[in-house]
């Protein structure tokens, strides 16, 4: 299918996007009702405020004058113990809602950013309902002043009530008001959290990762720009319109007097150009939060400035035009200056404003006549186009979170804007803002399939040819982030570089599932992160479909033909299924007379055409991820996880990704083995930053594993399953065991009364035709009812890759797992190491001591820890012990207990 390029995909993206903005602002109605009717609060409370001044001062003619009137400022919540006759142990507030994680959230904020006392967390209990904390508070009367009730909605939307006791209290003569002391400190605290929590707009998406989900799928910067520009000028527009109308309607002079469209005009500029400078600001802010306050300091500096400017700084003749041109910058000086022009125009019911053809003379009462508000209009316009202009720049150079930016004159090269090139980095590399990092080492690959992938690379990459049946290639991709210096009070710490990635060399074939394999820190992510653009890499390169990812113009292209699931769903809540579909098939720049198909096809193959048009924030969590399955799936080169989904849609999403190879690469990653086993090609197992193992999963069980597994069941329960604990010794049973341990020199592994579960090494393999004929023979005299062999497990050949780069790290840095043994002692062991001598157990049986066999498994967070080990054995006498000297006493010159290093001991 031919995708759309250039203008005609610019124009798609926009509509797209556009109708995305309609409808969050159509679902989420009453903050756009707020936002365009908020004017008619604001005029109605000043027309309130005027009638009240003239019914209460009409007949006199004098006023009190208050020159230095005293600030209110907003209270913190107090001390439950400054509460009158108040019950011990008490607590500031308490809360209902604390099922919603969110909600929590905004508690914490609530008690740390408490103005001059941060609120300890013992001194707040939360509730799951209301009726929860109304019993506590019946049963405990006095020991709160006031109660939080919180209802999260929706994504857009959390409601909340307050409780408190209003009944004033008085000792001594002096009155307590709870309205003023416990009630308003608390509401301002809640609505101010809660504003926060749902403040966003462009700083949200940036968050939440929806534009990088977009960019992925090769979003134009211009479209993503232009979209929200217009839908915000849109509501600009509307929120001017109405301003002026409610003015006119509550017949105040200043909207009468003056022309219509010069009033409408300073507004809606002004708010345009307020809207061009918040777009500036957010390429240098990052989350929602952060917003909120540069929101508030905006406007905090525009009120001040705005106040210097009604006193006529700069727009007088005592000031040189360089300070106007200067303040002119600022849009609310702007905006003052156009209210100070047509309020003098309307001081009195006898003059008559400023009329449109007058935009361009001195505005009547002047006297100064330095500026027009013609002037002021050219000045607000010329601004609102430079603030878009600099969002645009600013968002590309400055870097985001992952370091990623383009070049400072990125916008002079022409492969930018013809799209053409890109095939090699040095045309408009993409920059990394880590700073100066120590060169890699040069390492060779110990398995001798990922020499032989890397040396055909390496071969290809010399000869500057790309194989056409090769999708990617990762020509040596190294990534290290740059160490971070932490000044202390007393001392500067500096942590050294972390190398992510150790130079990868790999190709991945068309028509292909290959599954990348590695316990977390391993480098999945990383090198997933720097194929699609997301994280810069520090050296090397790669090719997707012919284009580098270290040019932005590569970028740019390899990003139409790519589609990721990535780890967590980035969706929108207020949008639906269908929806989410249509954006990211609009955004990826498919016809839009194929759109409609490729939409429902793809509801059907994930199976959420029942429930195409209900809102993702409705999904379950698989219903979502087969959803972000979806949309991966609308272009060629997928990365995608199935994690999430019960088994009988993760079945059938796998049939989907099947299917889905054709003309396609796929690579995914997964801590699954066995959808790896099922799914994959190729596999590739990475372990600190470098690929340790290739090929597929036959070849690697061979390989890597153990050995084969023989299960062999006895007479009686051909279906139980082994079991540790339930040893049986009958004549059978040892019988079989004797001829495993004649034949193969092997012992069970696992046994049970009704199955012996042998592990044989791949050494061995040449005596399996014969020894298994014999077995077969022996049947009845075993009493065996089945036998069956296969090789060992994916995930074992997993553990024993990240076992090996484990001890390789621990020799290498000096890291240790502690093994208790059932004597007490306790020793340090190199972690993955296998076998382990115990030093000191020397004697006349046993002249060089005994050693036990360490067992590892991966704990949640994925690292390996001990899950055992082995009975004590002898150390055999062949093996070469390093030298060691074996102290006298296990305590050093202080007293202090020494700590007891094992032996290592190669398994070979």
């Amino acid at each position: 299918m031919e995708l759309q390029r250039g203008f005609h995909l610019l124009v798609q993206q926009y509509k797209a996007l556009f109708f995305k903005n309609l409808l969050l602002s159509w679902r989420n109605k009453r903050a756009t009702f707020l936002q365009l009717f908020s004017s008619l609060f604001f005029i109605f409370l000043i027309f309130c405020i005027q009638k009240a001044v003239e019914s209460r001062y009409g007949s006199s003619s004098s006023f009190q004058s208050e020159t230095d009137p005293k600030p209110l400022v907003a209270p913190p919540i107090p001390p439950c113990e400054d509460k009158y006759y108040t019950k011990l142990p008490c607590f500031d507030f308490v809360w209902s809602g604390n099922d919603s994680p969110r909600i929590g959230d905004i508690v914490r904020r609530i008690r740390e950013n408490n103005p001059g006392r941060p609120i300890p967390e013992d001194k707040v209990i939360a509730f799951r309902t209301p009726n929860d904390t109304d019993d506590w508070l019946a049963s405990n009367p006095m020991r709160c002043p006031g109660a939080l009730h919180f209802v999260d909605r929706n994504a857009t939307e959390i409601s909340y009530g307050l409780q408190t006791n209003s009944t004033p209290a008085a000792r001594r003569g002096n009155f307590e008001d709870p309205t003023f002391k416990f009630q308003i400190p608390l509401q301002l605290a809640a609505e101010r959290e809660i504003a926060r929590s749902l403040i966003g707009c462009l700083i949200t998406e940036k968050e939440l990762k929806l534009r990088q989900a977009m960019t992925m799928m090769g979003l134009y910067d211009t479209a993503y720009w232009l979209s929200w520009f217009t839908w915000e000028g849109i509501i600009t527009l509307l929120s001017s319109l109405f301003t002026v109308l409610f003015g006119m309607m509550f017949q105040f002079d200043f909207f009468l007097h003056n022309s219509f469209a010069i009033v409408f005009l300073l507004f809606f500029l002004f708010q345009l150009n307020m809207t061009g400078f918040a777009f500036m600001l957010s390429a240098f802010i990052s989350k929602s939060s952060s917003s909120t306050t540069v929101g508030y300091l905006t406007f905090i500096i525009g009120f001040l400035t705005q106040l210097v400017t009604t006193f006529g700084f700069p727009y007088s003749q005592d000031f040189t035009k360089a300070y106007r041109i200067v303040w002119s910058f600022f849009p609310p000086n702007l905006l003052a200056a156009g209210l100070n022009l047509l309020s003098d125009a309307t001081a009195t019911p006898q003059d008559p404003g400023i009329s449109w053809k007058g935009r361009k003379r001195c505005a009547p009462n002047d006297t100064e006549c330095v500026i027009t508000i013609n002037e002021i209009y050219i000045w607000l316009v010329s601004t609102s186009c430079l603030w878009f202009i600099l969002a645009i720049y600013f968002d590309n150079i400055f870097p985001n979170t992952s370091g990623v930016r383009k070049s400072m004159v990125y916008f002079l090269d022409p492969r930018y804007w013809t799209g053409k090139g890109g095939n090699k980095w040095e045309e408009g590399n993409i920059c990394s803002c880590a700073r100066q990092t120590p060169p890699l080492e040069d390492i060779v690959p110990d398995d001798e399939d990922v020499q032989e992938e890397e040396s055909i690379v390496k071969q290809q990459a010399h000869e500057c040819t790309v194989d056409s049946s090769i999708a990617v290639q990762i020509r040596g991709v190294v990534k290290i982030y740059a160490g971070a210096t932490k000044i202390g009070c007393c001392r500067c710490k500096r942590t050294s570089p972390y190398h992510a990635l150790k130079g990868i060399w790999l190709n991945f074939p068309k028509d292909q599932l290959f599954c990348l394999l590695g316990p977390n820190g391993a480098g999945k992510t990383t090198a997933i992160n720097c194929l699609t653009g997301i994280t810069p890499v520090t050296g090397g390169d790669a090719l997707i479909y012919g284009y580098s990812i270290r040019s932005s113009t590569g970028m740019s292209n390899i990003r139409r033909m790519i589609g990721v699931c990535p780890q967590f769903d980035i969706l929108w809540d207020a949008l639906s299924g269908q929806e989410h579909l249509y954006l990211f098939a609009s955004i990826k720049g498919l016809p839009p007379t194929s759109i409609k198909s490729v939409v429902q096809k793809l509801l059907a193959e994930v199976k959420l055409t029942e429930a195409a048009k209900v809102r993702s924030g409705s999904y379950s969590g698989g219903m979502r991820r087969r959803l972000s399955v979806a949309i991966a799936l609308i272009e060629s080169l997928l990365r995608t996880q199935t994690t999430g989904m019960d088994p009988i849609t993760r079945r059938h999403v796998w049939d989907v990704i099947e299917g889905a190879k054709k003309g396609r690469a796929i690579i995914l990653t997964t801590h699954s083995m066995e959808e790896a086993d099922i799914l994959s090609d190729r596999i590739g197992i990475m372990a600190k930053g470098r690929l340790r193992c290739l090929g597929t999963s036959i070849r690697l069980k061979s390989r890597f594993g153990t050995g084969f597994i023989a299960n062999i069941s006895f007479a009686g329960d051909v279906n139980g399953t082994p079991n540790q604990g339930d040893t049986s010794s009958t004549d059978q049973h040892i019988a079989v065991k004797e001829f495993f341990k004649s034949h193969l020199d092997v012992s069970p592994k696992e046994e049970s009364k009704s199955f012996l579960t042998f592990v044989i090494p791949h050494e061995k393999e040449k005596l399996l035709k014969n020894f298994f004929a014999e077995l077969q023979e022996r049947e009845k005299e075993f009493g065996v009812a089945d036998i069956q062999l296969g090789l060992t497990t994916l995930e074992e050949v997993f553990l024993n890759i990240a076992k090996k780069a484990e001890l390789e790290s621990a020799a290498a840095e000096g890291t240790f797992a502690t093994l208790v043994l059932n004597s007490g002692a306790s020793l340090q062991v190199p972690i993955g190491a296998r076998f382990i001598g115990i030093p000191g157990t020397e004697s006349t049986e046993n002249p060089r001591g005994i050693m036990v066999e360490v067992y590892w498994q991966q704990d949640d967070s994925g690292a390996l820890c001990i899950s055992g080990y082995s009975d004590e054995m002898p150390i055999p006498p062949h093996v070469e012990l390093p030298p060691t000297s074996t102290p006298t006493s296990n305590r050093n010159v202080l007293g202090r207990r020494r700590q007891v290093h094992g032996i290592v001991i190669d398994p070979s």
